[in-house]
C-alpha cells in the first residue's frame, strides 16, 4: 500500500510531536480518511523526508509522531529557472505544476506587454498562494524532498538582465533548436552547477520589443519543432527537452 506524502512547513526532527495546520489537518482526515497509528511521509521542502505515525486524530486537532529520516532525493544535476510570461487560468495552472514535476528549481511569474491577466487590488498576492500551493502538491505527487522557488510577480524587462546560465527563450520563428545547443558552459561545469534558464511567452507570445530586449541580455531564441505550440504545451515540452540534453531523463527510475 502506497504511503501518502504531505508537505508541510513545520519544523521537522525525530521524535517530536506536532500538530498539522488546518489545511493539512483537514486534508489527512477528510481527504486521505487516516486513522490512528496509520503511516504519512512528511517534508518540509529543505531535503528528506520523515515516515511519521498518526498519534491522534479528530475534528480539532491531527497530531503526528516525526520517525525516521531519510536522505532522499530525487533532484536533478540541472538547475532550471523558469521565467513564466502569465497565461489565463487552468493554462498557467497547468503549466506551473508540470514544471515541478519535470524538475525546475526556481519559477518567476512574469508581466509581459501581451498578458491578458490583469491584478488588482489583493489579487496578486491571492494568486502567489494558489500557485505555490500547486508548487507543494506537485512536490508531494513527485517524490521531490526541496520544494522549488516561486518568486513574486515580476516585470520581463526587470527580470531578463539577472539571469544565469545557458539562457534561452522560446521563440516558434527562429532558426535555433534546443538539440543544436552545444554550450560550452555544459562542457566544462561539474554537474551540480549546471543551469539554464528558459524564458517563455504568455498566449499572445512576445512582441518585437521583448523579443530584442531578451536578446540583448544574452538569451538565445530557439524553436521546438516545425509547429506552434500554446504556452502552456510550449514550457512542458521545453523542460522535459533540457531534462534529456542535460538534465537526469534517462538516469533514473523516471514513472
Amino acid at each position: 500500500m502506497r504511503v501518502s506524502r504531505l508537505y508541510t512547513p513545520a519544523l521537522l526532527a525525530t521524535g517530536k510531536l506536532i500538530e498539522l495546520d488546518d489545511d493539512n489537518g483537514h486534508y489527512v482526515r477528510t481527504v486521505l480518511r487516516l486513522k490512528k497509528d496509520d503511516q504519512i511521509i512528511l517534508f518540509n521542502g529543505h531535503g528528506g523526508e520523515y515516515s511519521c505515525t498518526i498519534g491522534e486524530i479528530s475534528r480539532k486537532a491531527v497530531l503526528i509522531t516525526v520517525g525516521q529520516w531519510a536522505d532522499r532525493s530525487v533532484e536533478s544535476p540541472l538547475h532550471v529557472t523558469l521565467g513564466l510570461g502569465i497565461s489565463r487560468g487552468d493554462r498557467m495552472d497547468l503549466t506551473v505544476q508540470k514544471s515541478v514535476e519535470l524538475g525546475v528549481n526556481r519559477i518567476t511569474p512574469l508581466l509581459t506587454e501581451r498578458c491578458v491577466v490583469q491584478f488588482k487590488g489583493e489579487k496578486k498576492p491571492q494568486r502567489l498562494l494558489h500557485w505555490q500551493k500547486i508548487v507543494q502538491h506537485a512536490a508531494e505527487q513527485s517524490g521531490r524532498t526541496t520544494l522549488p522557488a516561486l518568486l513574486e510577480v515580476e516585470q520581463l524587462q526587470n527580470w531578463v538582465g539577472r539571469q544565469q546560465g545557458l539562457k534561452v527563450f522560446l521563440d516558434p520563428y527562429a532558426e535555433t533548436t534546443l538539440s543544436e545547443l552545444t554550450p560550452e558552459t555544459m562542457k566544462s561545469c561539474p554537474e551540480p552547477s549546471r543551469r539554464v534558464t528558459l524564458l517563455t511567452g504568455p498566449e499572445g507570445g512576445f512582441s518585437e520589443q521583448e523579443r530584442n530586449l531578451a536578446k540583448a541580455s544574452g538569451f538565445i531564441p530557439v524553436r521546438l519543432g516545425a509547429r506552434i505550440l500554446r504556452t502552456e504545451t510550449a514550457s512542458i515540452a521545453a523542460l522535459a527537452a533540457v531534462q534529456l540534453l542535460w538534465g537526469d531523463f534517462g538516469r533514473g527510475n523516471n514513472a
